[in-house]
């Protein structure tokens, strides 16, 4: 037991170091979410907006203004993890590699990056709604961070799918970049007049996106929905285990057994 934890405690550190390393996303949450989001509050014009809240049934109408600003926070949240956790999934790769092959167990080592994937979300969203309640009053701050939280979570799973499988850095960053954009785009009717069609229940941010929208414009908690976010990372996460898996496994073909003494 006392084994197990030491491995994971040392691999957690790890993880936390690689993520100290990453200079460039600590100055993307500390700068850009704020800015990007004062960028919203001073260019999207305070015009009334149809909103089809599912998790309670109805559409709603909102601020427009303060509807992209959710959207911008939802935006800003999975580009950040889901870019922290691909690149250090992606760079720690032959380093985990050599520990496994060393003897040194695969799952701690998954286990380390997800507890560091739970601090960096958890640190983004809580940031990201100080930032918008700077701006307005929420009328759920707190579930607003957890809508946040869930889609950081999410991203952060597609991260380190991403990181595990793919062999270049600049398709994981495109293809998070890209699909993070567009999930917020069609998410949000301001952007996408046909937000409200159906389709839009299978992308990543549905579920966050719902619950963020709901803790900042009502009194609901869409609890079913608060969880789609962990649901998209739970399955990324099996399939990245099975390519974290098969990067880290020996390619050394085992040795012919030796023939018994005596025989030809």
């Amino acid at each position: 037991m006392r084994t197990a934890r030491r491995r994971l405690t040392t691999a957690v550190g790890f993880a936390l170091l690689e993520h100290a390393r990453n200079r460039l996303a600590l100055v993307l949450v500390v700068f850009y979410i704020p800015f990007w989001l004062s960028m919203v509050h001073w260019f999207v014009a305070s015009a009334p907006s149809r909103f089809l809240l599912r998790a309670t049934g109805r559409t709603v109408t909102v601020d427009a203004g303060r509807l992209t600003m959710i959207s911008g926070a939802v935006n800003a949240v999975t580009l950040i993890v889901g870019f922290m956790m691909f690149m250090t999934t992606f760079k720690s790769l032959a380093f985990d590699r050599r520990l496994a092959l060393a003897g040194y167990p695969r799952v701690p080592l998954l286990v380390a990056k997800v507890a560091a994937m739970l601090l960096a979300s958890a640190a983004t969203a809580l940031y990201a709604t100080a930032v918008i309640c700077w701006y307005w009053d929420p009328v759920r701050p707190a579930l607003l961070a957890a809508g946040l939280f869930s889609a950081a979570v999410g991203y952060g799973g597609i991260g380190i799918l991403l990181g595990a499988f793919l062999r270049r850095e600049l398709e994981g960053m495109f293809v998070i970049i890209m699909t993070s954009l567009m999930d917020t785009m069609l998410q949000n009717p301001v952007s996408n007049p046909g937000a409200s069609k159906d389709g839009v229940q299978l992308l990543p941010e549905y579920g966050p996106t719902q619950v963020s929208v709901a803790a900042g414009f009502s009194g609901a908690v869409p609890y079913g929905h608060l969880l789609l976010g962990p649901l998209w990372f739970a399955v990324m996460w099996l399939a990245a285990t099975a390519a974290f898996g098969l990067r880290t496994r020996s390619h050394l073909t085992k040795a012919p057994p030796l023939p018994a003494p005596g025989r030809v």
